[in-house]
């Protein structure tokens, strides 16, 4: 076979990591795909002092357009990141009758269905495993893997620098703000750390995950997000002394009335070992009807972590280059025709149990007129923590674990909560799921 031909766009981090495993697994790669497959052509800014690629074999030049139009390449690798110049450069690569491998998850959960299509009709294939999760490779897991399955829902810690935070808070008794300084010196969470710590990096992933998971179309603007920089040490703590560890999670679910897609800081038992994945590390839990539950751990970031991702999608797409369009695994694992227009259930639709903490007068009968409306929304309370007051204080922390019930009943009950005169400021609201 002669050799597949790969024009690179961006080498950063991911990109440079992406050149440096074709180059040293060169020989391993084409024993798997019978055939070399060489870079013959890479764009970047500053691409002089790039010198992982010999330009004696290499065209380097800072030109995007000079890449995707390029006859000899047959697979474009996009790596830049970002909205605009990259779905310019991805649209424009299918244009040209190229394959593209992407690791934009904000690409492909925003403008994915217009670059599908767009791929269906030039017949050829747009791969994005290392767009969710770094090297885990969940998109081929529930794309091939599973597709004997329903899935019913799935839970991810897919963003590393929250997890991050999370975790030191926990083991380290440390606060928010310091541990995410901490993230941003170590290279973790960037000078504008708000994708990561408010959800909106793993609401891209999840948006494409429920895709895969649901067959429904690509709805980056129905995910619901919340981050983390509201947590508090005392959170941390109190949800430890009740059996549970705080983690971001990413939540897709089929329900009857529709699909739950969320994003938000979760209580979820200790004893789960998705509760139990610290430090940048990443997790998906995907229940299923025919195997049950199974678990997809390591490393959500990095640059040959999600480098392995980007060359296992080029030698996927290398193996099947002779294959017709119409015989290949569809984009989102499911047909183009049979995609479902299912609806994704709004907030307070959502359907979960509660971790409330709550600063309460320290005086007979306010728990009884706590839980009397709670009642009234049909709302069960599942456990109790409350603490000593403070010296010289007359109010007291109170934590309470409700059953599970529809949100906006929870938020109806909590208004009037909030309302009594013995309950001091609002109450935090963090939802919990077991994950059984």
């Amino acid at each position: 076979m002669k050799p597949v031909k790969i024009g690179l766009l961006g080498l950063g981090t991911v990109g440079g990591g992406t050149a440096t495993v074709l180059l040293r697994n060169a020989e391993e790669i084409s024993r798997r795909v019978g055939c070399r497959i060489e870079i013959i052509h890479a764009a970047a800014l500053g691409i002089d002092s790039q010198t992982i690629l010999d330009p004696a074999k290499v065209t380097l030049c800072e030109d995007g357009n000079a890449v995707v139009t390029n006859p000899d390449v047959d697979i474009v690798v996009e790596l830049i990141g970002g909205y605009t110049f990259a779905k310019d450069m991805v649209m424009k690569a299918i244009e040209n009758g190229k394959h593209v491998v992407t690791a934009n998850k904000a690409l492909i959960a925003v403008h994915g269905s217009e670059i599908f299509k767009a791929a269906q009709e030039k017949g050829v294939v747009v791969a994005y495993e290392a767009a969710i999760a770094g090297g885990i490779p969940i998109v081929k897991a529930m794309r091939e893997g599973l597709a004997a399955n329903k899935i019913q829902w799935l839970a991810g810690i897919i963003n590393g620098t929250g997890n991050f935070i999370l975790t030191e808070m926990r083991d380290k008794g440390r606060d928010f703000a310091d541990v995410l300084a901490e993230a941003q010196a170590l290279g973790y969470a960037e000078a504008d750390p708000t994708f990561d710590v408010e959800g909106i990096d793993a609401a891209h992933k999840l948006t494409i995950l429920a895709s895969l998971a649901f067959g429904i179309d690509l709805q980056f603007d129905k995910t619901f997000t919340e981050g983390i920089s509201k947590i508090t040490q005392d959170d941390v703590c109190y949800a430890e002394e009740l059996g549970y560890r705080i983690k971001h999670l990413g939540i897709a679910r089929r329900t009857e009335k529709g699909v739950e897609m969320r994003v938000h800081p979760t209580l979820i038992p200790e004893k789960r070992l998705i509760a139990n994945v610290d430090g940048v590390m990443n997790a998906v839990l995907v229940q299923a009807d025919a195997v049950g539950p199974t678990l997809y751990y390591g490393a959500g970031a990095g640059a040959e972590p999600t480098a392995s991702a980007v060359v296992a999608d080029i030698i996927d797409i290398a193996r099947s280059m002779n294959v017709k369009a119409e015989d290949k695994v569809a984009l989102l694992g499911y047909q183009p025709e049979s995609i479902e227009d299912t609806p994704v259930l709004a907030q307070n639709e959502f359907e979960t149990s509660y971790y409330l903490r709550m600063l309460a007068e320290d005086r007979p009968g306010v728990l009884a007129d706590i839980t009397r409306l709670f009642a009234d929304k049909g709302i069960s309370i599942e456990a109790v923590i409350q603490k000593e007051p403070q010296e010289g204080q007359t109010c007291v922390s109170l934590i309470l674990l409700s059953s599970k019930v529809v949100e906006k009943n929870m938020d109806e009950a909590l208004v009037q909560i909030e309302a009594l005169d013995s309950i001091q400021g609002s109450v935090t609201k963090i939802r919990m799921e077991h994950l059984g």
